[in-house]
């Protein structure tokens, strides 16, 4: 079977719609979500959060964060060995955002653990933030737990 150049044509410009087509229903099914619920509000107190990194670069050495076969463990710097520390750890998923877990630090001395059965095999970022000395502080590292 032979094709002229007008049947060439058209099989080149049904290809390229079979294409667009494909990418067309392809990306509608793709899932996407919003990094975060209410990112307006975490936006506007952005600079508080700024202030707090401030804080935090100033410490004689960052929060160490590492993981074992059943917990994650956050210890703090010596500089709060004194202190009572309150706060919140954020474990950020960029993958899925139902694998997000946030979790309130109360009255917390030098180190905090969470066990893994509350996490998802997967890589986060962790966004450390508390509270100790009338300060705030802030920080991010990032955790592979698979």
């Amino acid at each position: 079977m032979k094709f002229g150049w007008g049947g060439r044509i058209v099989l080149l410009y049904s290809g390229f719609v079979a294409l667009i087509v494909t990418l067309v229903v392809s990306s509608v099914k793709q899932d996407i979500q919003l990094v975060s619920d209410d990112y307006y509000e975490q936006e506007l107190e952005y600079q508080n959060v700024l202030n707090a990194g401030k804080n935090q670069s100033s410490l004689s050495s960052p929060a160490r964060i590492f993981a074992s076969e059943s917990t994650v463990t956050i210890e703090f710097p010596h500089e709060f060995n004194e202190e009572i520390i309150n706060g919140n750890v954020h474990f950020y998923s960029p993958i899925n955002g139902d694998w997000d877990k946030k979790i309130a630090m109360n009255d917390v001395e030098k180190s905090f653990i969470v066990s893994r059965e509350e996490l998802v095999k997967t890589k986060y970022k962790i966004k450390l933030r508390w509270q100790a000395a009338g300060k705030e502080y802030y920080q991010e590292s990032d955790i592979n737990l698979f």
